[in-house]
This record gives structure tokens, C-alpha cells and sequence, in this order.
């Protein structure tokens, strides 16, 4: 019986199947993409996604989270395109992130409570972009309505970002 081949890294392999799509003799719709023509996709797929998690429905998550998977790749490989970055800058900031803001996992903090890992959490947040002055900045305008006035709240009621 013949031996299964070496499986891969599934993110080189994305990495790569996205820029043979985006290459000469790919995809012509894939070709023609841009940041702004994959919005709405992108928030369709995450909309998805959460339709998923409200069933409880674990295959249909699995795919739904991949085709946002999709769309992070997507994006970067475009980004990548220009010379401004790559899947695995997003990777490798995502994870300089996590670390920074769990001290209590990866630094010197020790245990916490979870009202103390929030106000460390957005203490950090603050050091990271000190720009920020109000609670409300950095609240996306194009959340809808209601969950933009449900952040609002929730944000104004802690003080902070």
C-alpha cells in the first residue's frame, strides 16, 4: 500500500495557492480584486462565522472561520503584492500581541483577577497607540448601528478604551 505523501505546512500552502490564483494564467475574478472590493466579503464571512457559533453548529464553524481565513490571506497576499507586507508579518504581529498583552502568561505578572487582567489589558493598550484619549477611539464607524451603540456603552461604562 503506498505511503501517504508529507503533509505540508497548510499556511505555506495557502500562502502559496493564493498567489498562483493572483498570478498571470490564475484566477481572472481573483486578478481583479482589491482591498476595497473584498470589504464586503470580508464582513460577510465573519457575519457567517457568527451564524455558526449562534447554532452550535461545529462543521459549520469549521468552514466558516477557514473562509475568513480566506479573506486574511487574501488580503495579505495583495499586501504583499505591493511590498508592504505578508501573511506571516500578520502572524508573527499577532503574535508580539499576545504576548505583550498576557504579562500574566508569558512576563513576570502573576495571577490576577479577571477585573485586574482587564484594566492591564487596556493599560497596554493605551501604552501601544497613546493616541487614543477617548474611550470611543478606535471604535470602528462601520459597525452597525446597534452594536456600534452597544460598544459605546459598554466602553463608556469602563472609562476607558
Amino acid at each position: 500500500m503506498p505511503s501517504k505523501p508529507a503533509q505540508t505546512d497548510p499556511f505555506r500552502r495557502l500562502e502559496s495557492l493564493m498567489a498562483r490564483l493572483r498570478a498571470p494564467g490564475g484566477c481572472p475574478w481573483d486578478r481583479r480584486q482589491t482591498h476595497k472590493s473584498l470589504k464586503p466579503y470580508l464582513l460577510e464571512e465573519v457575519h457567517e462565522a457568527l451564524e455558526a457559533i449562534d447554532r452550535n453548529d461545529a462543521e459549520a464553524l469549521k468552514e466558516e472561520l477557514g473562509d475568513v481565513l480566506l479573506q486574511v490571506v487574501f488580503h495579505a497576499q495583495l499586501a504583499r503584492e505591493k511590498g508592504r507586507f505578508n501573511l506571516r508579518d500578520v502572524a508573527h504581529t499577532l503574535c508580539d500581541k499576545l504576548v505583550r498583552r498576557h504579562p500574566h502568561v508569558f512576563g513576570a505578572a502573576g495571577k490576577s483577577t479577571i477585573r485586574q487582567l482587564n484594566a492591564r489589558w487596556e493599560q497596554i493598550k493605551k501604552i501601544e497607540n497613546p493616541s487614543r484619549k477617548s474611550p470611543l477611539d478606535g471604535l470602528p464607524k462601520s459597525l452597525p448601528a446597534l452594536h456600534r451603540a452597544q460598544r459605546m456603552h459598554e466602553k463608556l461604562a469602563k472609562g476607558h478604551p
